[in-house]
């Protein structure tokens, strides 16, 4: 009897341990489950909130580029608007110079040098008959009338925009006359001749004849700004600017500064 009491109780205690293995196994699993969960739940919030930031700076990062082609855009505008400005002031310039050559004679010098340069005389024609030189350098007798009349056909061609015919007659003029009275406004034109057909170089050299033969001649501060023109059109954007900044100081109360400085606003906002 005592010794069947003995076994129950061995039975008991090897239930109570099994019982007890089985409960610590599974709360040792449950604790493995909720410590995997909480990690994994963690690296989601992490996860979530590194998407969140990268959007957020997607977004950004788009409306900055938007507001950068905004500005390029009106950037754009301002410098076509500007470049079409110029376009018309250089049209107008030409235009008001044009109003002083009546019949081939200028009554004035042109009215950008009579602001920058009030000490320059009016041109008038000599009443008896002039000199000149030929090719060989001898001083010639040469007759105001005729150079007079050979400067108006040459002036008729340019306005009627016969652009190569003037030139070859400008051309002509100065060749025959090369001291004549009306001899810069020969050289000035020539060069604008060449300069409204695209012949930029020629052009450049017929404006720098004028500056280098007639520095003091009224047309001196708008054939400056002409030959700045000519060497952008040429590419030569260091010279120009020199150009047009050497303008704005000898002659900066007249039309041609205005104009020059007009010009460097738009190659300085075309770089």
């Amino acid at each position: 009897m005592k010794f069947i009491s003995t076994v129950r109780i061995c039975f008991l205690l090897v239930a109570l341990l099994a019982t007890g293995s089985a409960g610590a196994q599974k709360q040792s699993l449950a604790e493995r489950v909720a410590t995997l969960e909480q990690k994994t739940s963690s690296q989601t919030q992490g996860a979530s909130q590194a998407n969140v930031e990268l959007l957020n700076r997607l977004t950004q990062l788009q409306s900055e580029m938007k507001a950068l082609r905004d500005q390029v855009e009106t950037l754009q505008n301002e410098n076509a608007q500007l470049k079409e400005r110029n376009r018309v002031q250089y049209i107008d310039l030409d235009s008001r110079i044009g109003k002083f050559e009546t019949s081939g004679v200028p009554a004035n010098p042109a009215p950008s040098a009579a602001a920058a340069r009030p000490n320059v005389s009016k041109p008038v024609l000599k009443p008896a008959v002039s000199q000149s030189t030929n090719n060989s350098g001898n001083a010639v007798a040469t007759d105001p009338a005729n150079e007079e009349a050979a400067y108006g056909v040459a002036f008729e061609a340019l306005k009627q925009k016969d652009y190569v015919e003037s030139a070859r007659l400008f051309k002509t003029f100065i060749d025959t006359y090369p001291q004549a009275q009306l001899a810069p406004n020969a050289w000035y034109w020539l060069g604008e001749s060449y300069y409204v057909t695209q012949n930029y170089e020629i052009a450049r050299q017929s404006f720098e004849g004028l500056l280098s033969q007639f520095p003091d001649s009224g047309k001196v501060p708008d054939g400056m700004l002409k030959l700045g023109y000519c060497q952008a059109q040429l590419g030569q954007k260091d010279r120009a600017r020199n150009t047009f900044n050497e303008v704005l100081r000898l002659y900066p109360m007249s039309d041609a500064a205005r104009f020059a400085q007009s010009q460097l606003r738009a190659m300085n906002l075309g770089q």
